[in-house]
């Protein structure tokens, strides 16, 4: 293939990973516009963002081997048109229902596309230009996260909450005709067969008890159905490691977490994710309900959090190099933790500044967490197991975030709904208003009552200054447990090189390319950097 084709497909895919990069951030500013203008309570807008996460999550496992099995191209070519539904779809409905339907086809696609995009690169280039691609796909992933909200913000500001939506449709289209016209087919005929048992039990054990979290405090945790969802979620998640644990080749290879760098550090960097898009779920609403900034302005406001990352993420090399990972981890654990607490003195009346300090040294506190912590996890993986080890990780990372917006979503939630001043109010008034946030300010703006809207802000900030409470505790129990626990990976950097000739074998699989590319050669283990780098 000529140079200058691979270069303009590599465009085609950079712009593929873009469109998941911004779908990871855009919708959290338009959050409360959906709110209001299409009457989502904040259970919905908890699954309008949580649809999409789960649905990654537990689809990405079996996407890689689909790709090996039916042809990379082709299963690559397929996560685009279903983004692209899933994209026409929420662009087009006017409910809450609908959405978390566009949004949940859009999680698929996307399950497809980060992965297989890996997957054709080296087909494309080899060497240095493999290298050199690969960092543009990392880039264009990773400017996806904190141009969201900013690209989120400006549409909504100059048209309706589905240009969110439609601004996908013509990055995705060009991304398949280059897919189809300039990438080539490969596929790899020894791949073991998919198991539907286990790929059903990934997905439907996320959903169901992803649901029975989001909807217990509005149905009550005693609630048969609620109750029901838990146990049977949880069932059904024990099943499939169970399941997993007995395959020769497994999509989730759980024995890998025995290792305790892989163990610790992966318990880290999915705890990092859990606290990290939590607060990207609570903060855009802060912003926009309580103090009042458009959409773009809230996305412009959000950059602190980001900004943090982002100057970690280079500074972390050369003292990971000096330092190691421990003192990394735990130091930034220990920041995250203290910022979020200084967070807690956050009041219905404080100004930006206040937000933007803590928010700065939170997102410092996340890089130096998540960044070494995921370099470190690679590292300890064995040789044979980069595949299976990275894909695990990355599963894990997204299951924290899909947990974070349930868990701390739902906090947020029954803090509001307890402490929002309702009385004196008709019954279906007070009901209305106990949605959200938005909904309680549109009754006081409908029946002129300024005190309740004053108290839907106290009691939004009330339950957002909880939700920092439970973070920080998670962030310095977990410090504490790394002091511990966590290896010193500049003594253990041994351990990644330990593997058994059996499980060494196992892993290995010989590729046979259609007429036409080169030999593919494995890139797994750049799925999770490049995850990584979006966290």
């Amino acid at each position: 293939m000529a140079i200058k084709n691979r270069w303009f497909a590599l465009v085609g895919l950079t712009l593929s990973v873009l469109v998941i990069g911004f779908d990871l951030t855009i919708l959290n500013v338009a959050l409360p516009t959906m709110a209001s203008d299409i009457g989502a309570d904040t259970g919905q807008l908890q699954w309008i963002v949580d649809s999409y996460a789960v649905v990654y999550a537990a689809a990405m496992l079996p996407a890689g081997l689909l790709g090996d099995r039916f042809g990379r191209r082709k299963l690559l070519v397929a996560g685009l048109v279903i983004f692209l539904g899933g994209s026409i779809l929420g662009s087009l409905v006017s409910s809450p229902e609908p959405v978390i339907v566009a949004r949940t086809i859009m999680g698929f696609g996307a399950a497809l596309i980060m992965p297989l995009t890996l997957s054709v690169i080296p087909t494309l280039f080899k060497g240095k230009e493999q290298t050199k691609a690969i960092a543009i796909i990392t880039v264009g992933l990773s400017v996806g996260l904190p141009l969201g909200p900013l690209v989120g913000g400006w549409l909504l500001n100059h048209f309706w909450w589905g240009s969110v939506f439609v601004v996908n449709i013509p990055l995705i289209i060009l991304g398949i005709i280059a897919c189809i016209a300039l990438v080539p087919e490969t596929r790899d005929p020894s791949s073991p067969r998919i198991d539907p048992i286990s790929t059903a039990l990934g997905i439907l054990g996320l959903g169901v008890f992803i649901y029975g979290v989001i909807e217990a405090p509005t149905e009550g945790i005693t609630d048969p159905v609620i109750a029901g969802c838990l146990v049977v979620g949880a069932a059904m998640l024990v099943g499939l490691v169970r399941r997993e644990r007995r395959q020769s080749r497994p999509m989730v290879d759980v024995p890998l977490l025995r290792n305790p760098a892989v163990r610790w550090n992966t318990i880290v960097s999915t705890l990092g994710m859990f606290v990290f898009t939590g607060l990207m779920f609570v903060l855009p609403q802060y912003l926009q309900a309580v103090q009042g900034n458009d959409a773009f302005g809230t996305g412009l406001r959000l950059m602190p959090l980001m900004a943090g990352l982002i100057v970690v993420a280079r500074a972390v090399p050369p003292l990971t190099a000096r330092f190691g990972t421990r003192p990394l981890v735990i130091a930034g654990l220990l920041l995250m933790g203290g910022s979020m607490l200084l967070g807690t003195a956050t009041d219905a009346d404080s100004g930006y500044g206040f937000a933007a300090l803590w928010m700065t040294f939170t997102g410092l506190g996340a890089g130096f967490v998540m960044v070494p912590a995921l370099d470190s996890a690679l590292a300890a993986l064995p040789r044979g197991k980069e595949g299976t080890g990275s894909g695990l990780m990355s599963t894990l990372r997204q299951v924290g975030g899909a947990v974070g917006i349930a868990v701390l979503g739902a906090i947020l939630n029954a803090a509001f709904t307890d402490r929002l001043d309702t009385g004196g109010l008709p019954a279906k008034a007070a009901d209305a208003a106990g949605e959200s946030i938005v909904a309680a300010q549109a009754v006081a703006e409908k029946l002129g009552i300024g005190q309740l809207a004053k108290s839907a802000e106290t009691a939004f900030v009330d339950g957002m200054g909880v939700v920092l409470i439970v973070c920080a505790c998670a962030a310095l129990i977990t410090a504490a447990l790394s002091f511990f626990f966590l290896p010193d990976d500049r003594r253990n950097k041994e351990e990644a090189d330990t593997v058994s000739p059996e499980s060494e074998a196992g892993e290995q699989s010989a590729v046979t390319p259609e007429p036409g590319p080169d030999a593919h050669a494995p890139v797994e283990p750049v799925l999770d950097q490049v995850d990584g780098a979006r966290s």
